[in-house]
């Protein structure tokens, strides 16, 4: 009788793996689709819902929130049949459900509503500091991939296979530290150090070259270091890889063998995490555009919610969600496409 050898754990675990994506596959024929395009309606169809609860969500919590808004807006001494008229409209005198009607309805329209303290539309306002703090985003994901790529390169060379342990200790530790410090925190140092102390740059305000250098880094410095650890850790599997030896045998310049085989490798994770960090950094924002005076969106949702101006907040919270989840989208989509089992495992 011929003994069967029991499957190793690796193998096990390829063949569930193997199965998984029969199975999976299977289904998209039946359904008559190409695997790529159910992934992208999968993906399409998780950011509507996930876009429909943050929606039913900022309407319920705002409408929740005890307080009159038209009172809060006008202030104590407008009169009752001032505040009364301006209730009536905004239409905030009709039920909860007629609101969220108005409001859903609205949405599809493109109307978010008028703004309670600025009797000014929503839409409006949005699209007028939208463009402050999309710079801010986009200029601190710039100045953090910039920066991360070379040092972690720099970080995992000079601590490759053991080599400068001191030195390796010390970068870790700094890492760590620049990560957990919150961001409003490091722009408050920043202040007191490079606007108190040293009066290289203006402590708040927006119009002015100056104004862009200390939110921005306050914004990238963060990021930087999670993607400086990230390459680091990236780049140290690179190097002990066996085209890294079969480069360095060859005699090849230093500088070919990093930038030729070596950081095409690490560039492909390095940029997925950073469209995570981009979506993190644009809602980051809001504390950062409170601290500096910035008229963005994050100052107009602070100074909106001590208001209690519900349709401003409601409109920034759909604009950053709708940020959070499509470059959430456009990652996935990139890591699909370079690598198609992550599509295919998901299910």
């Amino acid at each position: 009788m011929t003994t069967i050898p029991p499957l190793a754990t690796s193998e096990v675990a390829d063949t569930s793996t193997a199965a998984l994506a029969a199975r999976v596959e299977e289904r998209r024929l039946r359904r008559g689709l190409t695997p790529r395009t159910a992934f992208l309606l999968r993906r399409l169809g998780r950011l509507v819902v996930s876009l429909a609860v943050v929606i039913v969500a900022s309407f319920l919590l705002m409408y929740l929130v005890p307080g009159d808004p038209v009172r809060a807006a006008l202030g104590q001494s407008a009169t009752p049949q001032l505040v009364e008229a301006t209730r009536i409209q905004l239409g905030l005198d009709r039920s909860m459900p007629e609101q969220f009607v108005r409001f859903i309805g609205g949405l599809f329209t493109g109307d978010l509503g008028t703004s309670v303290r600025l009797q000014r539309p929503v839409v409006d306002v949005l699209a007028q500091r939208f463009p402050t703090t999309l710079l801010l985003a986009v200029l601190a994901f710039v100045i953090a991939v910039v920066g991360a790529l070379p040092a972690g390169i720099g970080a995992a060379v000079l601590a490759r296979s053991g080599r400068r342990r001191g030195l390796s200790i010390a970068v870790s530790a700094v890492l760590g530290i620049l990560i957990a410090v919150p961001s409003f925190l490091l722009a408050v140092g920043l202040i007191s150090l490079f606007a108190v102390r040293l009066g290289w740059f203006p402590a708040a305000g927006w119009g002015e070259p100056a104004d862009v250098v200390l939110p921005v880094i306050a914004l990238a410095i963060g990021p930087m270091a999670y993607l400086v650890r990230i390459v680091q850790v990236e780049m140290l599997a690179v190097l002990d890889t066996t085209y890294m030896t079969t480069a360095r045998a060859k005699r090849l310049p230093r500088r070919l063998v990093y930038l030729r085989h070596a950081l095409p490798n690490i560039v492909t994770a390095s940029l997925t995490v950073g469209g995570l960090i981009l979506a993190g950094l644009t809602a980051a924002t809001v504390l950062i555009e409170a601290v500096f005076a910035i008229p963005g969106l994050g100052s107009i949702m602070v100074s909106s919610v001590g208001a209690k101006d519900y349709p401003m907040v409601q409109g920034v919270v759909i604009v950053f969600a709708l940020i959070v989840l499509g470059v959430n989208l456009v990652v996935d989509v990139i890591l699909a496409t370079i690598d198609p089992r992550s599509s295919i495992t998901e299910g």
